[in-house]
């Protein structure tokens, strides 16, 4: 079983590296890599979200022909897997086990539209470290600053531009949706993504904010291995 990690909004791979050694033996971990960031730095960065979601395809579909799989994204990540569920599924893949929403609202509920990635540096910056997924002493460091601006204002695009279209059927898999107590997102919102599928759908709360991740590994490796390993 392969499960393939899709990163938040100005994450990279490495990410989800410190759950290699806690998934259980039969699950492989496969952290994907987007576009401008970590071993992918310098590519050219994504105008759309589909296009990163053919890029992704394009990176897993040999693996997906040989294996069982499972997706897991959080945030944007969350997205971008609920997206590639259908791009894989139109077009004949095998599809995957079970996918682990979290972060994110169901892509159906309709937001205020905003245009984050336009704000001036500081500005943009600050909203990001509200989020409380980046270190303010980012602010001070000028050659961090200059490598992970253009990331996530990259990111925040793809993400502000994206235009939800409803599909012809649901999802066709198991889900999970995990979520931090503390974050803003809605229950409805949360409990939205329940229209959105066929069959088994389940929701796990944790402590913590948007990026509750960073204090629940622990957490959210059992829930993965409970899920996956049957």
């Amino acid at each position: 079983m392969r499960l393939f990690c899709l990163p938040y909004a100005g994450g990279s791979e490495v990410i989800y590296y410190s759950w290699k050694k806690k998934l259980n033996p039969s699950i492989k971990l496969e952290s994907i890599e987007l576009k401008g960031r970590g071993k992918r730095y310098g590519e050219t960065f994504y105008e759309t979200l589909d296009e990163a979601v053919e890029d992704i395809f394009i990176h897993i579909k040999e693996k997906i022909l040989k294996d069982d799989y499972a997706i897991y994204g959080h945030s944007m990540g969350a997205l971008l897997a609920y997206e590639l569920y259908y791009k894989i599924s139109d077009l004949g893949f095998r599809k995957p086990k079970h996918i682990f929403f979290s972060g994110h609202e169901a892509p159906s509920v309709i937001k205020k539209r905003e245009s984050t990635y336009k704000l001036s540096d500081y500005d943009f910056l600050n909203k990001v470290i509200k989020l409380g997924g980046t270190s303010e002493e980012l602010m001070n460091n000028k050659e961090l600053f200059k490598i992970y601006l253009p990331i996530i204002r990259s990111d925040f695009l793809i993400l502000e531009n994206y235009n939800y279209k409803e599909m012809s059927y649901k999802i066709q898999c198991d889900v999970s949706i995990l979520n931090g107590k503390k974050d803003d997102i809605s229950l409805d919102g949360i409990l939205s993504w329940k229209k959105h599928v066929e069959k088994g759908f389940k929701v796990y709360n944790f402590e913590g904010n948007h990026f509750y991740m960073k204090n629940n590994v622990e957490n959210i490796i059992n829930v993965i291995n409970g899920t996956l390993i049957i």
